[in-house]
C-alpha cells in the first residue's frame, strides 16, 4: 500500500515540526503538504529544514485547498475556528482529519459533528497513548469509588504559552470520571474557586490549574474519600508523544468510512 500523503497544518508551530519529525521516523506515511496562517513569517520556508529532518522540497504555504487535494489526511492542532473551517474543507474532499484542538465549544463541536458527516474526522483532548488509556481507568474508578463517599479533582499544569483553561486533556478526564458516575460534567463542574466558597459540594467534579516555565502537560485525577486517597497521573515529557498518537490515528482512519471518532476508537478501547 502506498504511503498516507499528509497534511501538517500549524506547521511551523512546535507541534507542526513535532509531526514532521515523527512522520519522518513512521513507515506509512509521508509529509506532502505543510500550512500556516497568512502573514506567517515562515511561508516559502522548507517545513524539512524548519523541523531538521533536512530538505523535504515541500514549502510551507497559506492555501489550504492546494494543500488538501494533494493529500489523503490532513493533522490540525491549530485553533477553534480554524479547525472548524479545516473541517468544512475535508468534508467536501473526503479526506480523513485528525483534530488534538484543544478549547473547542458547543458551536465548534456541532461544525465538526456535521462534517464528519462527510470526512473520517478522529478528534481528541489529547493524542497521547497513555492519555487515552488513563482516561478509561478514570471512567472505572469514578464507577467503582461511589460519589457519596469519593470527591474528584482534576489537577493539570501547562507551561506558560498555553491560552486555553482548563485544558483539552483535563476536560476529557473529568468527563471519562462524569461518565463513570453516569452524570452530565457541565452541570457538575467546578472550575473555579475564590473567596468564601463554603464546602465542597457532594458529587461535583473540581478543576485545578496551574501555568508556568516550559511544562509539557502534567494531569492527575484525585479521588479523595475519607483518610484515603488514590491518585491516578500521567506526565508528558516530550511532545512527539501527541505527534506519534495523531499519525498512528490518521493512519487508522484510512479508509473508514465518515464519522466522528476519538483515541479510544483508534485503541480499541471504546
Amino acid at each position: 500500500m502506498a504511503d498516507m500523503r499528509l497534511v501538517i497544518v500549524g506547521a511551523a508551530g512546535r507541534m507542526g515540526q513535532a509531526l514532521v519529525r515523527a512522520i519522518a521516523d513512521r513507515d506509512g506515511a509521508v509529509v506532502c503538504g505543510a500550512v500556516e496562517r497568512q502573514g506567517s513569517p515562515l511561508l516559502g520556508k522548507d517545513i524539512g529544514e524548519l523541523a531538521g529532518t533536512g530538505p523535504s522540497g515541500i514549502l510551507v504555504c497559506d492555501d489550504p485547498l492546494a494543500a488538501f487535494a494533494k493529500a489523503d489526511g490532513v493533522i490540525d492542532f491549530t485553533s477553534p475556528a480554524v479547525s472548524v473551517e479545516f473541517a468544512a474543507l475535508t468534508a467536501q474532499m473526503g479526506l480523513v482529519h485528525v483534530i488534538g484542538t484543544t478549547g473547542l465549544e458547543v458551536q465548534h463541536e456541532s461544525s465538526i459533528a456535521r462534517a464528519a458527516e462527510r470526512a473520517t474526522i478522529i478528534k481528541s483532548g489529547n493524542m497521547s497513548l497513555g492519555v487515552n488509556l488513563l482516561s478509561v481507568l478514570v471512567q472505572q474508578a469514578a464507577k467503582a469509588l461511589e460519589a457519596a463517599d469519593w470527591d474528584i479533582e482534576v489537577l493539570e499544569m501547562h507551561h506558560k504559552h498555553k491560552v486555553d483553561a482548563p485544558s483539552g486533556t483535563a476536560y476529557l478526564l473529568a468527563k471519562a470520571a462524569a461518565q463513570g458516575r453516569d452524570i452530565d460534567l457541565e452541570s457538575h463542574a467546578v472550575r473555579v474557586r475564590d473567596g468564601q466558597t463554603g464546602p465542597r459540594e457532594p458529587g461535583t467534579i473540581g478543576f485545578a490549574t496551574l501555568r508556568g516555565g516550559s511544562v509539557v502537560g502534567e494531569h492527575s485525577v484525585i479521588l479523595a474519600g475519607e483518610g484515603e486517597t488514590v491518585e491516578l497521573t500521567h506526565r508528558a515529557l516530550d511532545r512527539t508523544i501527541f505527534a506519534r498518537g495523531a499519525i498512528k490515528a490518521a493512519l487508522w482512519g484510512q479508509g473508514r468510512k465518515p464519522g466522528l471518532y476519538s483515541m479510544l476508537d483508534v485503541l480499541g478501547l471504546s
